[in-house]
């Protein structure tokens, strides 16, 4: 075992209490880091950037090892950890104007016209290195073309070197129809001998500026973006084609599974993904992963897991969360995940995937993410990608101490035991005041936030329509997505098949997503589902005053402008809450007059 000091790690961690400003630019970073450190090389250690700590001493394989081990000491951790996946990977959906799709945090850190800022972006990568991450996808899945010509390639590279150093990889999204939509061939069929030249000299030049680049992700006919079905071919067809353009220099294909549209007419949106890939399983090449969202429609508050990871057997997959909160109550609403993503877990075995990916939730603000606390979501996905073992209490109990401080001789512990409380309730209270009892995708059109239960536009494909998910009418609310309904049950494994298809077997949280429900059938608590629907609204509605009486108690112990910006968020939830409790009561009331 070699004693190391390396200049450029230590460098590296000096940098971790820089500010982005007064506020801090990472939260949970604004702790003291101790100098009094010894860093040791040990080549017997596994390769994985894992790391050893006893005491003050960090010891590692390699040189990240070193960085993440000295993070997590920061955190007072003790003993030795590795990585449970490979691929710790966040998605940013910035678009190459700058806006960034369902971004709620300013602008993008990486796409403007202005000159890049290389401070900026060290800041994020040491945010980012501080909690494993160690991959971003530096554009949207609805990719521009523009994104593969010399002038964005040029600037991914200057991107990409400030990156490496924090153990940070650069994919990127890619429009499947690029080499058509550039003018440079006249197709984008997969199988054209042209198209996969193309695509493997367009490999070669990026791999040529970027010698660590990580790989393609890829979204493919859905929604309207171009794919191997424009040409008769398969996913399967497409993605390979890509894995074979990035093989020789080591990259890899994310394909994503989020797919639905008018090759469907008629079949229920949830089933969409599985119909398109099942049989697609063993067909795709080493060097390609199938991302799939946890749940099978859209990052709703609530559903079940996606069943396509049931499928997929013989495919490596990799599960998308949604750190970005699109549809619980975006940066304005606090809604800590780590309980809806550890949920996902009981069911998905962590196991049976090869990485992690998650839509990220950053921007220009100053605070990174528009809400103080929706930077705790942020810290929990890198969490659960390093060590998706971890408790939602564990999680939050580092975020707390590290973002506000400890002392346990202090009211300020019982504050964070009260804020600790707060947010391991504030996702069940969600659920209970936007869609309680299986209710879904009843947003308002596009933006997604706040209810609009009655939604229907008749230019809209009908799957994009509120009232297409809870079909309520004078007799019962619910979907029947059982055998004897769209067959949705079907598509999973037992027992949750048997499970979910029974009405009377069926978890009351997933009720109105598998089944049609009379209003009048009483539920476990003794209640009609009517009064059901009622008691949730109303509690959920009272959990959010009583998150903000605990936030005003916490007034004396939280610098100024952080309580005020939290505060003045926090009157915005409550009101929230209310109209979605409201405007869903006297909805769907409407039906029982």
């Amino acid at each position: 075992m070699n004693s190391l000091k390396s200049a450029v790690i230590l460098f590296l961690l000096c940098l971790a209490t820089a500010a982005r400003s007064e506020d801090g630019s990472c939260l949970w970073l604004r702790g003291e880091m101790p100098t009094d450190i010894t860093l040791q090389i040990d080549s017997t250690m596994p390769d994985d950037d894992g790391y050893r700590i006893n005491g003050r001493t960090v010891t590692a394989r390699t040189q990240m090892g070193l960085l993440y081990g000295r993070y997590a000491l920061l955190r007072g951790e003790q003993g030795e950890s590795h990585p449970f996946y490979r691929l710790r990977i966040l998605n940013h959906w910035d678009n190459l104007d700058g806006s960034i799709e369902r971004g709620y945090a300013g602008a993008s850190i990486f796409w403007d016209n202005s000159s890049l800022d290389a401070q900026l972006i060290q800041r994020y990568a040491e945010a980012c290195a501080s909690i494993g991450i160690n991959g971003t996808v530096l554009n949207n899945v609805n990719a521009s073309p523009k994104m593969l010509t010399r002038k964005y390639i040029k600037k991914v590279k200057e991107i990409a070197d400030i990156l490496r150093p924090w153990g940070i990889k650069v994919y990127l999204s890619v429009n499947f129809g690029s080499p058509k939509a550039l003018g440079e061939l006249k197709t984008a069929d997969p199988l054209d001998p042209q198209v996969r030249q193309w695509w493997q000299k367009k490999a070669e030049e990026i791999y040529a500026v970027i010698p660590d680049f990580g790989g393609f992700l890829v979204k493919a006919n859905s929604e309207g973006q171009p794919g191997p079905f424009d040409y008769g071919r398969t996913h399967a067809d497409g993605a390979n084609m890509l894995a074979d353009a990035l093989k020789p220099h080591g990259g890899i294909v994310m394909w994503r599974s989020f797919v639905y549209g008018a090759k469907h007419q008629g079949e229920d949106r949830v089933k969409q993904a599985v119909s398109e890939f099942a049989e697609l399983d063993g067909q795709f090449r080493d060097n390609v992963i199938l991302q799939s969202k946890n749940g099978p429609l859209d990052f709703q508050p609530r559903e079940p897991y996606a069943p396509i990871f049931d499928h997929m057997t013989k495919t490596a997959q990799m599960a998308e969360l949604q750190i970005t909160q699109e549809y619980l109550g975006q940066s304005k609403h606090l809604v800590y995940l780590a309980p809806m993503w550890k949920e996902f877990f009981s069911f998905v075995s962590p196991e049976r995937l090869v990485g992690i990916a998650g839509v990220a939730n950053i921007g220009l603000d100053t605070n990174w993410c528009g809400h103080h606390f929706s930077q705790a979501n942020w810290y929990a996905f890198g969490r659960l990608a390093w060590n998706p073992m971890l408790s939602s209490e564990q999680i939050a109990e580092e975020w707390l101490t590290q973002t506000f401080g400890n002392d346990s001789n202090s009211q300020l512990s019982i504050i964070n035991s009260q804020l600790l409380d707060v947010m391991l309730r504030s996702r069940e209270a969600c659920v209970d005041y936007m869609m309680p009892l299986g209710l879904h995708h009843i947003f308002k059109f596009d933006h997604h936030m706040g209810p609009d239960p009655g939604g229907f536009k008749a230019n809209y494909p009908i799957e994009w329509c509120p009232v297409y998910y809870h079909r309520a009418n004078k007799d019962s609310i619910g979907v029947d997505r059982s055998s004897t309904g769209t067959g949705a049950t079907t598509q999973y494994r037992e027992p949750y098949r048997s499970q979910y298809d029974n009405i009377d077997t069926c978890p009351e949280q997933y009720l109105l997503w598998f089944h049609r429900v009379p209003w009048t059938r009483r539920l476990s608590s003794g209640r009609t589902v009517w009064e059901e629907l009622q008691y949730h609204y109303n509690r959920g509605v009272e959990e959010v005053d009583s998150f903000a009486v605990i936030w005003q108690e916490a007034k004396p112990f939280i610098d100024k402008q952080r309580w005020q910006e939290v505060e003045e968020r926090m009157e915005f939830q409550q009101k929230d809450a209310r109209l979605w409790r409201d405007v869903c009561l006297d909805y769907f009331g409407s039906f029982l007059k």
